[in-house]
């Protein structure tokens, strides 16, 4: 007969709903420059470390087999539209800037929970408005850790036991970041316009976990060395081009 204290864990285990585990782009740069962040990053609001809960309100759910660019708890469903508007807010105003030949984006992924992890996949939607239906596959050049989505870390003895009985599936908190890379197909034309850019594709990064996938779609500009903007926002001043410059890395905190 199992101890009071054991019989009381393994009741509120069995009680509580399985938690979903995550992994998030925090971080995008082109290989002209610029920097973005995920559509639905919230930044340093998000604790890194911590319970579920508390630190998987802004990664991206992806619903199998979905052509979109998923949902966050904390936002809702990822729209191309307020998203780039908020994922600029954060990062600064020059989305991703990626060549016309040779094109490729890196960053770091948060591997949030055990479930969050790669390898990733990536795809290049050139329309800009998240909708993958004809979506083509971009090459990962550079990798992140995993199997199918799961990385393994060190549990106690007793959550070991619970996993292995299929008592106990709420991911463990990893709070690691990995970089990667992805060359962007050749010959590939952004025609998207999303908040005032124009030449715009966005990029649907995501491993390939049961529970999710996860990951995150990063709008990016297809640029001849200078930002594309549409007629509206063209113009701006030195003193705007060098605010734009500010790394991202100061700004949010994952």
């Amino acid at each position: 007969m199992l101890a009071p204290s054991v019989s009381v864990l393994f009741a509120a285990l069995l009680a509580s709903p399985l938690v979903a585990a995550h992994g998030k782009v925090a971080v995008v740069t082109g290989d002209m420059g610029g920097n973005g962040t995920a559509l639905g990053i919230k930044g340093a609001i998000v604790a890194g470390a911590g319970s579920n809960s508390k630190t998987e309100l802004d990664t991206t759910v992806f619903n199998q087999g979905s052509t979109n660019c998923g949902q966050t708890e904390a936002g809702g469903t990822n729209k191309a539209a307020t998203g780039v508007k908020a994922a600029m807010a954060l990062s600064g105003s020059t989305l991703p800037q990626v060549s016309t030949t040779n094109a490729s984006i890196s960053g770091t992924f948060h591997i949030v929970t055990s479930d969050g992890a790669g390898p990733l996949t990536a795809m290049v939607d050139t329309t800009g408005q998240g909708d993958f239906k004809s979506a083509v596959k971009a090459t990962m050049t550079t990798q992140v850790p995993g199997t199918k989505g799961n990385i393994k870390k060190t549990t106690k003895r007793w959550e070991e036991l619970l996993i292995r009985a299929g008592l106990m599936k709420r991911a463990t908190n990893i709070n690691e970041d990995y970089p990667f890379a992805v060359a962007i197909p050749a010959g590939t034309t952004c025609t998207g316009t999303v908040n005032g850019q124009s030449n715009v594709c966005m990029v649907k990064i995501s491993n390939n976990n049961g529970a999710g996938p996860f990951g995150g779609c990063v709008a990016i500009q297809q640029s001849n060395g200078t930002t594309t903007a549409s007629t509206s926002t063209a113009s701006t001043s030195a003193a705007a081009k060098d605010k734009r410059a500010i790394s991202v890395a100061g700004r949010i905190s994952v």
